[in-house]
């Protein structure tokens, strides 16, 4: 029998592997629920019922206590699906009836990217940390408003990148930034995906702030920023949408952009709405490479490393153990809350994605290289790295 015992707070088991085999994993050690951090989720769309909910159901450190949506029919039937009790079901017009709930200490936005700002201004004012998903906002001035609203309330204020706690994204940054590459010279990366038909609120420019590059470039354009460790000065782009597509009337259905760094980095990304999928980079430096396919998918991420060893080239394919991205990012968040720690991407990581995106589009409508204006004096858009999984 595999009784086990409890060291330091967790249940241990001995190894009963061979030394050929990888030892296994250690059981969950989550916090007893009434110590997890209470989220109320916002907003039950897709991304929602899909992804943050389950999610939350794997967290060790964060639960699911309220919702808030526009339906009541829908809310009911979530609520008792995650044990949620029913007085902690609320209408948007409600939301600040989650002040007086005193298991609610941070919220997830699950909303149209235009209702983030309002909501996050509406969490700090009722004193709830909030996570919100990317991107950030419509505006660089909405993004800088949200994140002084969190200031001044001294609440924590995080945006879901969830890339960049996948551990498959992370073994690429830690390759990246240790020189296991060399000085790293290209990136190639593509979210591509094809988009069905509306009416969407992703084809509205009012509630989504534009088409392909908001949505999943975002991705290709954060992971150029996360991957280098530097900051780009210099974008040209290139946008389309098919002429008398009511879809894009309003944004743009493919974006392509190349971002130049201060090193010499170059960073080549195509996002679109209308091409078969692909999720996948590729980074190349001066002694080596690494591929990463499906790297922005919701799972199955395979990284690849090539390098020279003597005179053969070698091929590595870590095996890393998949975990639910969502959980992960969320699981941080309540860290950050737990401890006080500021987030590994809090606001101003989203502010300068945001600022990015802004030159991005000018350089597609002016037909020419923009100037990408540099982070303000003082300012860390990225905070401490997340802890191990």
């Amino acid at each position: 029998m595999d009784a086990g015992g409890v060291q330091e707070g967790r249940i241990a088991f001995p190894n009963w592997r061979g030394e050929a085999d990888p030892p296994g994993e250690p059981p969950p050690a989550p916090l007893p629920p009434e110590e997890r951090v209470g989220f109320a989720v916002i907003g039950l769309g897709r991304i929602a019922l899909e992804q943050v909910l389950p999610a939350l159901a794997q967290c060790r450190l964060a639960r699911p206590v309220a919702l808030v949506s526009g339906s009541a029919e829908k809310a009911a039937l979530v609520a008792r699906q995650y044990g949620i009790r029913p007085d902690a079901v609320h209408g948007y017009e409600a939301f600040e009836r989650l002040r007086d709930d005193q298991a609610v200490q941070a919220v997830y936005i699950a909303l149209p990217n235009a209702m983030h700002r309002e909501f996050t201004e509406r969490a700090a004012a009722i004193g709830k940390h909030v996570l919100t998903e990317k991107p950030m906002a419509t505006s660089a001035e909405d993004c800088a408003a949200m994140i002084a609203a969190c200031a001044r309330a001294n609440l924590r204020l995080m945006v879901a990148y969830r890339c960049q706690y996948e551990q498959a994204n992370r073994a690429a940054i830690r390759a990246a930034q240790t020189g296991a590459l060399g000085r790293l010279r290209f990136l190639h990366a593509a979210n591509l995906q094809s988009n069905g038909p509306g009416p969407q609120w992703r084809y509205s420019r009012r509630l989504a702030g534009g088409g392909a590059l908001p949505d999943i470039g975002l991705y290709c354009l954060n992971a150029a920023r996360t991957l280098s460790g530097e900051e780009p000065v210099e974008v040209s782009a290139q946008a389309y949408s098919p002429p008398g597509d009511e879809r894009y009337r309003e944004v743009e259905e493919s974006m392509s952009f190349t971002l130049r760094f201060p090193s010499g980095f170059l960073a080549q990304a195509q996002s679109s709405y209308g091409a078969y999928q692909e999720k996948s980079f590729r980074l190349s430096g001066e002694r080596g490479s690494l591929l990463l396919e499906d790297a922005f998918a919701y799972r199955g991420q395979r990284l690849r490393l090539f390098r020279r060893d003597g005179e053969q080239g070698t091929e590595e394919a870590p095996q890393l153990r998949p975990r639910n991205q969502f959980a992960l990012e969320i699981d941080h968040m309540a860290r950050c809350v737990r401890e006080g720690r500021r987030p590994h991407t809090p606001g101003e990581e989203g502010l300068r994605d945001q600022v990015i995106m802004d030159a991005i589009q000018r350089a597609a409508e002016r037909g020419r290289p923009e100037p990408i204006p540099p982070v303000p004096a003082g300012i860390e858009p990225r905070g401490p790295a997340p802890d191990p999984a």
